[in-house]
């Protein structure tokens, strides 16, 4: 009579017959011989062990308490290790894993195993599985769940974490004042070289209104200038002395006692007296 039992996908069975390790059978049917035979059942999938809190010393003497949680998995190919290496390979690995965490954070001030959790990860995992390969169990992976300060040091972080927040809103305050000065200086800039860009161009256009007026001025009195002179040119020399006589006619209408009269006076007359001797001459 034979025992038959079912082996799942994820489970293999160590065999011994009579004591002696006859191998890993499964999946599937295995059959097994009554009160000879005996199996043991190894489970491959990954597992979570849950390590408990524990204080542990750093290297500045700090005691900080950590738990945290281990991965790892039976191997196929070595999975008869964990059966004939180990009694126990759970509470092996639980304690190899709390020694081993001791050591590592013994060696790490309190500082760094606050904030370098993931590099105390790798090296726990690291360590955990140079030590549970000779079971045949491979770490797969620690996570760091909680690490618990002692009461002095954490209200010191808080103090130290406020004072950082308050220097990091000064900072930012700051900046933005900066940023708002250099806008302000900016768009101060900007205007400076606008309005200097303006005046630029209203001296030019003003410059250039009054070189036209001038040239245009210029041009009249140049104008009146060949109008006089044309004019000039058909006036004789009886014409100009009658605007002589009227202008000293003017004078003399003036309230002044004293006349000046130019030497060329006398000049001027001299055609009127020569027209008046000859009038005196064809009358006698």
């Amino acid at each position: 009579m034979f025992f038959i039992r079912i082996v799942r996908q994820f489970e293999r069975v160590a065999v011994f017959r009579l004591g002696r390790f006859m191998g890993m059978k499964g999946p599937g049917l295995v059959i097994l011989i009554p009160f000879i035979d005996r199996a043991s059942k190894v489970d491959l999938r990954e597992e979570v062990i849950d390590i408990p809190r524990q204080t542990n010393i750093t290297r500045d003497n700090a005691p900080i308490g950590i738990d945290f949680l281990v991965y790892m998995r039976v191997m196929e190919e070595t999975a008869q290790r964990s059966v004939l290496e180990v009694m126990n390979y759970h509470m092996a690995v639980i304690g190899i894993a709390t020694t081993t965490l001791r050591a590592v954070i013994g060696d790490i001030p309190l500082d760094d195993v606050l904030s370098k959790r993931e590099q105390i990860n790798t090296v726990l995992r690291v360590k955990l599985d140079e030590v549970t390969e000779r079971w045949g169990i491979k770490v797969t992976g620690v996570e760091i769940r909680e690490i618990e300060p002692p009461r002095e040091i954490q209200e010191a972080m808080n103090r130290q974490m406020a004072a950082e927040r308050n220097r990091r809103a000064v900072i930012t305050e700051a900046e933005g004042q900066k940023q708002a000065n250099v806008t302000v200086a900016e768009g101060q800039k900007q205007a400076a070289i606008l309005q200097a860009e303006g005046s630029r161009q209203a001296a030019i256009l003003n410059a250039e209104g009054d070189r036209q007026a001038a040239i245009l001025r210029a041009e009249g009195f140049s104008s009146a200038l060949d109008k006089i002179f044309a004019v000039a040119k058909t006036i004789d020399a009886n014409t100009l002395s009658l605007q002589y006589f009227q202008t000293l006619k003017d004078l003399g209408a003036s309230p002044s006692t004293k006349f000046i009269f130019p030497m060329e006076f006398t000049g001027l007359l001299k055609p009127f007296v020569d027209m008046a001797a000859k009038r005196d001459n064809s009358s006698t």
